[in-house]
């Protein structure tokens, strides 16, 4: 699949100075800015597919057509996924009950169950259980079990994020699981270890695509260095969660 974004107008009304930009499967694409960029509108588009028919005139295109009706209206048609940093189940249900059901309407067998709550257990800290009801699962946990459902269950092949940096889970595990799954990931982001993560990232201002910047070795560098420091961070919180002394524990 290739995704693509034909660029539209800013929130003055002027042209995008970005005019298209391409995305292709297993591509990690990030979307930053400052707050009131736009970067939840660019979201908004992907997630409808616009076509030139929101406040930005931005028109999303499937394999370089416009996609058919069906895909924008029918959620059942829609390629897309997401995952944002507030989300909770309303189902009263367990784990395995969710996930066998949602399996079979994918045509899947309740095989994958075991896989997928094996996969959010990679993702947080706090373990997932078959038996766990929905309502009951934390933060983390729900974005966890549902990163792996989107990655081991759901066709949908383009996943958009939004803020997961504070979703108490362990985001460069989830992106990488998601892109290695074959999936478009577009995550908007404040954190620079997200950001870093990525190919490319969109810079937006004033609701307008500004420039898109290809992560540079020396970037890369730098994201190693900030992906020690999490990793060390990561085992302090853990350790104070679980009440040891941190001197100890370090």
């Amino acid at each position: 699949m290739l995704l693509t974004i034909l660029g539209g107008l800013d929130k003055d009304g002027r042209p995008e100075a970005v005019e298209r930009i391409n995305m292709v499967r297993g591509e990690i694409l990030g979307i930053v800015g400052p707050t009131g960029s736009g970067k939840s509108t660019l979201i908004d588009d992907l997630e409808q597919f616009a076509q030139g028919d929101t406040s930005s005139r931005r028109k999303i295109l499937i394999d370089g057509r416009p996609p058919e009706e069906a895909v924008r209206s029918d959620p059942r048609k829609k390629p897309v996924a997401q995952l944002s940093q507030n989300m909770h189940f309303l189902a009263d249900m367990t784990v395995e009950e969710f996930l066998e059901m949602h399996a079979k309407s994918r045509g899947k067998g309740p095989e994958i169950v075991d896989r997928v709550v094996e996969l959010a257990n990679t993702l947080t800290g706090e373990p997932v259980r078959r038996e766990h009801h929905l309502t009951m699962l934390s933060g983390g946990q729900s974005r966890a079990l549902m990163t792996a459902d989107i990655a081991a269950i759901s066709d949908s092949p383009i996943v958009l994020i939004d803020e997961i940096e504070n979703a108490g889970i362990k985001k460069q595990e989830a992106l990488n699981l998601l892109a290695g799954e074959g999936k478009i990931v577009v995550v908007v982001t404040h954190d620079p270890m997200l950001a870093l993560m990525t190919s490319r990232r969109i810079v937006m201002k004033n609701g307008g695509m500004v420039k898109v910047i290809n992560t540079s070795d020396g970037e890369k560098g730098v994201f190693s260095d900030l992906l020690r420091v999490d990793r060390w961070l990561s085992t302090l919180r853990e350790a104070i969660r679980q009440g040891e002394a941190v001197g100890a524990a370090l």
